[in-house]
């Protein structure tokens, strides 16, 4: 997928779900998912596309009995396969934030690819609980489940908004351009190691 080797891919399968994921992080925005949730796909739609990162995401789940499995276990496939695309990390800024607006909501995102998961999340109370079949509680749990598993600390903060989609969907862009800066490649720090302690 990519000349320069930065991808990652990683297949989950349990009783619940079988996922499959790649990504690419030196693509160009290519994504193709499918998850059997739609307003899920499309947000994770929006995080290939604005992080220009190149997405293939495969999930079967038991959405019979809900969505919660196939969301969380999708999380976490991609968690594991961003962790596999960064590599060694040599040469990478290594800290990346985006402040993007959605309408009337505001996400802010800030991220460091330190190997040590961490996630802050906030976001305005009393949301509507639903969007299409996608619940709005899981998109914490969404994060918290990426970050477990790619070993990031990751602060993503929404300090207003109305319409739970706008609150929800700037998230995922903030997301995906705040992890773009960070996995980019600094041409000042070509083969360093962005940690005075010598390890990511």
């Amino acid at each position: 997928m990519s000349r320069v080797g930065r991808v990652g891919r990683v297949e989950r399968v349990t009783k619940e779900t079988s996922v499959l994921v790649e990504i690419d992080l030196d693509g160009s925005g290519k994504v193709d998912v499918s998850t059997g949730v739609g307003f899920y796909d499309h947000m994770l739609d929006q995080l290939g596309r604005h992080g220009l990162f190149d997405l293939t995401v495969k999930t079967e789940g038991d959405l019979h009995i809900d969505s919660h499995h196939t969301i969380e276990d999708t999380a976490l496939a991609l968690g594991a396969a961003f962790k596999q695309a960064l590599g060694d990390k040599v040469g990478i800024y290594r800290f990346g934030n985006c402040t993007v607006p959605l309408d009337e909501s505001l996400a802010q995102v800030t991220v460091d690819l330190s190997g040590r998961p961490y996630l802050v999340h906030t976001e305005p109370e009393k949301m509507a609980p639903m969007i299409g079949e996608y619940d709005t509680t899981m998109t914490r749990h969404i994060l918290e489940s990426f970050v477990a598993q790619a070993q990031i600390a990751l602060h993503v903060h929404v300090p207003y908004g109305r319409n739970a989609h706008h609150i929800v969907e700037c998230q995922f862009k903030a997301l995906a351009r705040a992890l773009r800066y960070a996995s980019e490649r600094d041409p000042r720090a070509a083969g360093i190691l962005p940690s005075t302690k010598g390890a990511l």
